[in-house]
């Protein structure tokens, strides 16, 4: 069997695309299958237009949240009921095509490969929301201690060994991609251009982006505390300086700088302290959801049919 776990979060007007395109991608390669369309507390029709497509076609399977818990959570949810020797992963949008699942399906067989994800060579849409990805990309594959991460993001495939060492990963703030890559196995690739919506409005604004940027970053690397030190550092070797110079200029006499100088070094001294504060606050805040030990989710109602 295969499972495709699609998110869903006012997409109502994708769905009369989405589930017709998603079943005849999956049919193209195999009739044994299941799509778990996670409704992440959707408000408008999203969940009636799924139940009406479900009367249809039992290989239809809906998990509804009790409220909007966010897109890892919901693909965290599909990947832990996903019954399926291979489970796939796919966003509601229609950027990633499902056209690309058989060629996915193909490589695991065929080429003996773990996991085959979706990796993007060019994005169309809006350019600030590209150059701002592009730009993370870039970042997060220098800086994070996990390999081959570039331009690769939810859209992927694994076998079940995978999911399971997958799910397994309980952290609260989660970056599936770098957990992903973190599990190891072997790894493989299908390029593809990811195309624009096919219709309304982006679910992923540049904030929830950016906060989505920071999980991974805070998660999957130790470069904001490797800053806050080379900070640390070049504020003492300044400050050293600074302080040769002044007992020089009392030996020979000169007339020593007055208040200027002295603001300025507080306020040097002052902003180094709030970005020490500022980033440790981000690693305890991240100590503290997992301390918590929350649920990921609530589930209000699965539906499906045997």
């Amino acid at each position: 069997m295969v499972s495709l776990v699609v998110p869903i979060f006012n997409e109502a007007e994708l769905i009369d695309e989405l589930v017709p395109r998603t079943t005849k991608a999956l049919e193209s390669f195999t009739k044994d299958f299941e799509v778990i369309f996670v409704d992440d507390g959707s408000f408008d029709s999203s969940l009636e237009k799924l139940i009406g497509y479900q009367e249809k076609d039992k290989r239809l399977k809906i998990i509804s949240f009790s409220k909007n818990f966010g897109h890892q959570a919901a693909f965290t949810a599909g990947l832990e009921y996903a019954k399926g020797e291979f489970v796939a992963m796919m966003d509601g949008d229609l950027q990633d095509p499902p056209e690309l699942l058989a060629e996915m399906h193909k490589k695991l067989i065929t080429e003996d490969f773990d996991i085959v994800s979706g990796k993007r060579t060019a994005r169309k849409g809006k350019v600030t929301k590209n150059i701002f990805t592009n730009i993370f990309h870039s970042i997060f594959k220098r800086v994070a201690n996990v390999d081959d991460l570039e331009n690769a993001g939810n859209f992927s495939m694994m076998n079940r060994n995978a999911v399971n060492a997958l799910i397994s990963l309980k952290e609260r703030v989660r970056y599936l991609p770098g957990l992903r890559s973190f599990i190891g196995f072997k790894h493989g690739y299908v390029e593809y251009v990811r195309e624009d919506r096919f219709q309304g409005e982006p679910k992923m604004s540049l904030n929830k982006l950016a906060l989505l940027a920071s999980d991974a970053i805070f998660s999957f690397s130790k470069l904001p505390i490797k800053i806050c030190l080379a900070l640390g550092l070049i504020g003492t070797f300044v400050f050293m300086l600074a302080g040769i110079y002044v007992l020089v200029a009392k030996i020979v006499g000169f007339a020593v700088l007055g208040w200027p100088s002295t603001v300025l070094s507080i306020y040097f001294l002052g902003s180094i302290q709030l970005i020490f504060l500022g980033v440790v606050g981000e690693y305890v805040y991240r100590i503290y959801k997992e301390s918590q030990k929350r649920p990921l989710y609530f589930i209000k109602k699965i539906y499906e049919k045997e």
